[in-house]
């Protein structure tokens, strides 16, 4: 594993501990890579609740209730997606907050507008209003998810300390 991923999630895990918080992942294009990282660090079960890979449209609807409309009109990789993850993931676990994670690692699928390494990050914890980021990431597949999940974890430790 990454060096500098596995530091962010012991991070987060310290951060979590004192706050006694929990998160829950919810990713598309990085696969369970955050789940990953996170239950790399031991004793993250106190602190990680669950993760959920929906890397399907059918996924992102039944186990998040990410709506079909939203899908339709916004695509899988969008704010507006993101958003409606973090908020299902939140929802659907017993955790404090939460991230998100949808994008396009490559080396297809990419459009105009959305290129490949377009990813869309969200976060959210109990009781605030969800929020979201647009990354333009750079590289091949295994490095746009890299960052993908490196960038997810930095705004989820930058959200806690918060």
């Amino acid at each position: 594993m990454d060096q500098e991923i596995f530091k962010l999630a012991e991070q987060l895990g310290r951060l979590l501990v004192v706050l006694n918080y929990s998160v829950v992942t919810a990713e598309s294009c990085t696969g369970g890579g955050i789940a990953q990282a996170i239950t790399e660090i031991a004793g993250s079960s106190t602190w990680f609740d669950r993760g959920f890979i929906t890397y399907s449209n059918d996924a992102k609807i039944q186990m998040l209730g990410v709506k079909p409309e939203t899908l339709r009109r916004f695509g899988a990789v969008s704010a507006e997606t993101i958003l409606e993850m973090t908020v299902g993931a939140l929802n659907h676990s017993c955790a404090d907050c939460a991230v998100a994670v949808s994008g396009i690692a490559g080396p297809g699928g990419g459009t105009e507008s959305k290129p490949v390494g377009t990813v869309y990050i969200g976060w959210l914890g109990k009781g605030q209003t969800a929020k979201s980021c647009r990354y333009e990431f750079t590289g091949d597949r295994y490095s746009i998810r890299q960052q993908a999940i490196k960038s997810a974890l930095s705004m989820l430790i930058e959200y806690v300390n918060h």
